[in-house]
């Protein structure tokens, strides 16, 4: 099941309690203060895993406890401290406090940690507070409280390229053959219900791989919710690139269709909207008239400043060309 939002509660370890305590040795009947400090307590720690690609396994756990630090003991002896708690999380994962909405982490690489809670102070023991003037102190500090918040975490797609369109433009069966990926494929709008990443390969280079994404349909209004759209815009604001397919056996003008989905980036996100971007004709088995396909296919990304590619995916015509145009829109991203 894929996973992409959550919430968490948090909870630090306090800090252990200092020590009040003496000296009691043989021959040293006035032994001077020996209480030790406290241990300070474990602090939750989130970790990006790469083995990770969604929240389902912190989606049921509702609070994540750190433990407490241990009380100082006589004879100076400090306190254990508590031990941290680290949660995986996938890459893409962005971290904000559910009550205040402060961004606490944007976490993206391999290895990167965020201490969302962090365990409190461990007290001091009497034998912190003795002086000259005071050298049998009967004072120490108790533990400070570890911190708790509530969290709100939300993946975001890491993906080099990803395919947008309305329902039913062809993404899904597009990433089935490009890539080894297996999305649900049917002639019915809102096929795919959840993203699906795909790893396509170079013709040219066995080497070189490019990752793509193939986000659900998008419809108008979908920055208001309207589909299924706003709960995976934001899966698109980590790709590098855009694939926008179309459909062109569809009788409704492409130019329309087209300008309906720039219009929903754009209000989602200005900077979703000036994306580098590839206009894509799909279902090209079943055009009839392919000379004004091309043309009105033409003018639209002429108008946009794009290119454009015409494919079948159900035939692989097109397929090769596209892939290729596909590495050189990635690869100008990487050295513009």
């Amino acid at each position: 099941m894929f996973i992409d939002s959550a919430k968490m509660a948090v909870r630090a370890g306090d800090g252990g309690r200092g020590c009040v305590a003496f000296r009691r040795e043989k021959f040293v009947p006035r032994g001077g203060p020996s209480g030790g400090d406290g241990g300070d307590g474990g602090s939750v720690v989130l970790v990006v895993a790469s083995g990770y690609n969604t929240l389902l396994h912190v989606h049921h756990r509702r609070l994540v406890k750190a433990s407490r630090g241990e009380h100082g003991k006589g004879s100076n002896k400090t306190g254990a401290a508590g031990s941290d708690v680290v949660v995986p999380v996938p890459p893409g994962t962005v971290v904000r406090d559910a009550a205040t909405g402060e961004l606490l982490g944007d976490l993206v690489t391999e290895g990167e940690r965020l201490v969302v809670a962090r365990g409190g102070r461990g007290g001091r023991g009497n034998a912190r507070f003795a002086t000259a003037t005071n050298q049998a102190p009967r004072r120490a500090e108790p533990g400070e409280a570890g911190e708790q918040r509530e969290l709100e975490l939300e993946l975001k797609l890491m993906a080099d390229l990803g395919l947008v369109g309305m329902p039913n433009a062809g993404k899904s069966t597009l990433l089935s053959r490009v890539s080894a990926a297996r999305p649900k494929v049917a002639d019915y709008p809102f096929t795919t219900l959840e993203p699906y990443l795909g790893v396509v390969r170079s013709a040219a280079d066995e080497f070189r791989t490019l990752v793509m994404a193939d986000i659900p349909g998008l419809i108008e209004g979908a920055h208001h919710g309207a589909g299924l759209g706003i709960q995976f815009l934001r899966h698109v604001e980590r790709c590098r690139a855009l694939a926008h397919l179309v459909d062109l056996a569809d009788p409704t003008a492409l130019e329309e269709r087209v300008d309906t989905i720039r219009a929903e980036l754009e209000s989602y996100s200005a900077s979703l909207h000036q994306r580098t971007w590839l206009l894509v004709g799909t279902k090209l088995d079943a055009v009839a008239d392919r000379e004004a396909a091309f043309a009105e296919l033409a003018a639209v990304a002429g108008s946009h400043g794009v290119g454009w590619c015409a494919i079948s995916a159900v035939t692989g015509e097109g397929l090769d060309r596209l892939i290729g145009m596909l590495f050189h829109l990635i690869e100008e991203r990487e050295h513009p």
